[in-house]
């Protein structure tokens, strides 16, 4: 699974931080970013409920 970030997009709200810790955490500014190693979402079952969790909707995912 491929995860994407739009950090333009991205508000901090920390949904996805909150929602699937494995895979999501946020930066000194509060924005999310993936966890190294964690880029494929490593079969974590809270993934696609942590992009829906999104409120902008910043989180993309695309099965490889």
């Amino acid at each position: 699974m491929r995860i994407t970030i739009d950090t333009d997009v991205c508000v901090g709200a920390g949904q996805c931080a909150l929602t699937a810790p494995g895979v999501f955490t946020q930066d000194d500014d509060g924005f999310s970013e993936l966890l190294p190693g964690r880029e494929d979402g490593a079969g974590d079952p809270l993934l696609r409920e942590a992009a829906r969790a999104c409120p902008v909707q910043a989180i993309t995912l695309a099965d490889d």
